[in-house]
């Protein structure tokens, strides 16, 4: 019977020497022997309490053991990780053997310790589970630590040798789709803004897979115990391996002693005091962050190249057609390459120190979707040295670059190349300065590198459209030229971030002419890649003013001079965007680059005078209301005078006739009219109304304060002082989708707002009160800047911000206090950074210099005052 006392002593103890231990850390930062000091610290209380509850003599009883399985097994104990447990019985164990190891469990709960036991009998630990691999991979790592010894050592010499030879195919091919399916989870990439260091690909979970792996393989193969094991790594890489795990080991032990419990994600945060503290470098001085996750990833990726290429291997039971597509790719073989199983050998393993040749072998391997066998990576590295101090050079190199750039499976072929350390190494070193390169914004998903490869890989998925947008985008790739000069700019589109001297552009513009320059491409291509590079950005850009202004369009098209050079730069711009982060390109990003697109080609292809334009249109369209709405020509007339020619080309006729019908409604006793419709991609809220003050920032503010995340917003009044305002909006916490009720409190809700029966200010109060914002991220800098020239009709104030809730209210609260007008409002968000474009007047007029620099100043100490600091 266990006393008070010990209880006491263990909790002490275990307090005090996990404290040791962390110390300890903090000064070696080695997690492997943080983790070897936990074992032994657990392994110790464990025994006690085995002592006290079970039986007094340790190897004493022939009915159980008490055996560490998995991660405790291996004695690689994280600090707060689980205590894996097998009660291993030798036959159903005995009512009071129970009631002992229920109490000896419920003591260690009650120490804190958080243990995952199971109880087995040696019968059934034979038996392969398929639902539950994972206590059979666990008692792989079966480690004595009490009871029958005669008991642990049948379970590790015979019962667990015997079942891995006789399931061993099952239950590799079981870890395989474990595994996959878990990759699948993480987009099967290693670049994550805020990885997970255990479950993620690269992380720890893929070095147990490893493991896992050669210890299966190694006892069906040689079918000599469990020790008889082999890790299948070549020296070459076994080396990196072994940094890698080293390393992971004290980044998870860091984390779990910074979070005081079992957390792996390495958030924000965690990366600067990692950075802070060098962990897992080996050294005493602070490094920046990101360069710091720049190491992680490297660390990563040698993991996960590892686990994947086991994965690969495994002689999983395929079906007839699979083996049929295998036997067909057999046959791609040719007097330099054979295909085996899907994997690249060469006939003549030394020729792979002809540059030639190796380029033709990745060309080869991005045409049909291939992998390289171990061996041949091997070759490739060892041969890289050579290239290196003999680099190539000319149009040969050129030649073949193009034809891997324009293969299907290039972003694989050009990841492989990178890998191996010959892509930025020997052929484009330009490339070299953005291996593993991280943008700490909280926007850019991925790394610089595998941001570029995603960006091809994304054009690429355009030839097999499945969406309306990828369609659309897919027939414009299909009209170029020139692709591959399009894909080449891609590649090095963003080098120039791996230098700090100079803006990215420039800079990747310049790397870019050197790259060119060596591969011998004609001046004319040259120039059109630089063009791509230099102005990547534009289009972004120019999306953040009104592209439907006539203006805005023009001076866009005399940028781009050329329809081939436009297709390019869309196209460019969509793969840029849309491979930053998964939701970056949203639907009305798409609609509105491809919206600028067809703008400017119009102008390029018929260089008509905008005002004959705009009048030509609204005649289209007024021919089209009076065919929708004969008897009602004369009054639609009059609705739309005084609605600028933005207006006809936002909204179709049919959407125009239904404003129309809404202004109809007015009354003085309904003085607001509401529409709101579930819009494909998001809510579309439509208000027509009479003009009134601070109208605009009402309704975002109780947008707001619903918790809607507002994406667009067009404002419109005619000549008679209606108002049809529409703001398009997401339902950040399902709402409405889960409440249709909801729909109509909130229309009321809003004309509450506007009429003053409803405080806005109590509603922005109670919605920030129940939901607390989260710190943020990154510091935003908060830039205004207004400007006269960017619209003939306008005065454009753009805002640059720390996003947050409400942020669209505050700003148009400022606009309406001074008694401007907001004639277009354009809001965008990259990551942390809010980005909104205000088009405004007063008196329908631009601002002048000096209501310009009063609003500056006015919004400066609004933005202050709501977000110090």
């Amino acid at each position: 019977m266990g006393t008070p006392s010990l209880s006491i002593h263990l909790r002490d103890t275990y307090a005090r020497s996990l404290a040791e231990i962390e110390q300890q850390f903090a000064h070696s930062g080695s997690g492997a022997s943080a983790m070897s000091e936990r074992t032994q610290l657990v392994d110790s209380i464990l025994l006690r309490l085995w002592e006290e509850w079970v039986c007094q003599n340790r190897d004493g009883g022939d009915d159980v053991a008490l055996v560490a399985t998995g991660g405790y097994g291996r004695r690689l104990l994280f600090p707060y990780s689980d205590i894996d447990l097998l009660f291993l019985c030798r036959n159903e164990a005995p009512r009071q053997l129970r009631e002992k190891l229920r109490a000896f469990s419920q003591e260690l709960w009650d120490l804190k310790l958080r243990l995952s036991p199971q109880t087995r009998t040696l019968a059934q630990c034979e038996r392969f589970d398929p639902q539950n691999l994972e206590f059979t991979i666990s008692a792989l790592d079966c480690r004595y630590l009490a009871g029958s010894r005669e008991l642990f050592s049948r379970l590790a010499e015979s019962f667990m040798p015997r079942l891995v030879m006789r399931e061993a195919q099952p239950i590799i091919e079981q870890l395989g789709v474990v595994t996959r399916a878990r990759h699948q989870k993480f987009g099967h990439t290693i670049f994550h803004l805020e990885p997970n260091v255990k479950e993620g690909p690269g992380g720890l979970r893929d070095y147990n897979v490893v493991h896992w792996l050669a210890l299966v393989s190694g006892i069906e193969k040689r079918r000599e115990g469990r020790e008889a094991q082999s890790l299948v790594i070549e020296p070459s890489i076994r080396c990196q391996f072994e940094s890698a795990l080293d390393y992971l080991f004290s980044v998870r032990c860091f984390l779990h002693f910074r979070h005081g419990r079992d957390d792996n994600i390495l958030n924000w945060e965690a990366q600067a005091e990692a950075a802070a503290r060098a962990i897992g470098s080996g050294g005493d001085h602070p490094l920046p962050p990101e360069e710091w996750m720049r190491t992680y990833f490297h660390h990563a990726r040698a993991i996960h190249r590892v686990a994947t290429q086991l994965l690969e291997e495994i002689p999983a039971a395929r079906s007839s057609l699979y083996r049929e597509f295998q036997s067909w790719r057999s046959r791609l073989s040719n007097s330099n390459f054979s295909v085996v199983n899907g994997f690249i050998l060469l006939q003549q393993p030394g020729g792979v120190k002809d540059s030639d040749l190796l380029l033709e072998m990745f060309a080869f391997m991005a045409q049909h979707g291939l992998k390289l066998s171990r061996a041949t990576e091997q070759r490739v590295e060892q041969a890289a040295a050579y290239l290196q101090a003999h680099p190539p050079s000319g149009a040969t190199v050129w030649k073949h670059l193009k034809e891997i750039l324009s293969a299907g499976h290039a972003a694989d072929g050009l990841r492989a190349m990178h890998f191996l350390g010959i892509l930025g190494g020997v052929f484009v070193p330009e490339f070299a300065a953005i291996d593993s390169l991280v943008v700490r914004d909280y926007y850019h998903r991925f790394t610089v590198d595998e941001h570029s490869f995603l960006a091809i890989e994304m054009l690429h998925r355009l030839q097999k459209a499945t969406t309306e947008w990828e369609q659309r985008y897919g027939e414009l790739f299909s009209e170029l030229e020139q692709p591959e000069l399009l894909f080449l700019a891609l590649l090095l589109h963003d080098v120039g971030k791996g230098s700090t001297k100079r803006e990215h552009a420039a800079a990747s513009v310049e790397a870019a002419a050197r790259c060119m320059a060596r591969m011998n491409l004609a001046q004319a291509e040259r120039d059109t890649v630089c063009f791509l590079i230099a102005n990547h950005l534009e289009m972004s850009k120019t999306l953040r003013r009104d592209i439907f202004d006539h203006d805005t369009v023009r001076a866009f098209a005399e940028r781009v001079a050329t329809p081939e050079r436009l297709k390019m730069l869309a196209l460019m711009t969509y793969a840029d965007i849309g491979s930053v982060n998964p939701e970056a390109l949203t639907p009305w990003k798409a609609d509105n680059l491809w919206q600028l697109y067809i703008a400017t080609v119009n102008f390029l292809n018929h260089h008509a005078d905008g005002n004959l334009v705009r009048s030509d249109a609204r005649d289209q369209q007024f021919t089209a209301f009076k065919g929708l709405a004969p008897d009602q020509a004369t009054e639609i007339k009059t609705f739309l005078e005084g609605l600028p020619q933005r207006y006809l080309m936002v909204y179709p006729p049919h959407v125009v006739l239904g404003h129309f019908d809404l202004s109809h409604k007015l009354t003085h006793d309904e003085a607001v009219e509401v529409d709101l419709k579930r819009g494909r991609h998001w809510f579309e809220l439509t208000l027509v109304t009479r003009d009134a003050p601070g109208l605009f920032s009402k309704v975002a503010g109780a947008l707001a304060a619903w918790g809607m995340n507002i994406v667009k917003a067009n404002a419109f009044s005619n000549q008679a002082g209606v108002v049809v305002d529409t703001f398009y909006f997401t339902d950040r916490f399902a709402t409405l989708e889960l409440n249709p009720s909801e729909w109509q409190r909130l229309q009321d809700s809003i004309r509450g707002v506007l009429s003053g029966d409803v405080d806005l200010g109590r509603l922005l109060h109670d919605r920030f009160r129940a939901g607390k914002p989260k710190p943020a991220k990154i510091k935003v800098e908060t830039r205004l800047h207004s400007n006269n020239d960017c619209s003939p009709h306008s005065t454009v104030l753009e805002v640059i911000a720390q996003d947050r809730p409400g942020l669209l209210h505050e700003l148009t609260g400022v606009v309406a206090d001074k008694g401007y007008n907001i004639e277009i409002a354009l809001i965008d968000t990259e990551g942390e950074v809010a980005i909104d474009v205000l088009y405004l007047t007063y008196q329908g007029t631009k601002l002048t210099e000096e209501q310009q620099n009063s609003l500056i100043h006015a919004m400066s100490g609004e933005l202050s005052a709501a977000h110090p600091g």
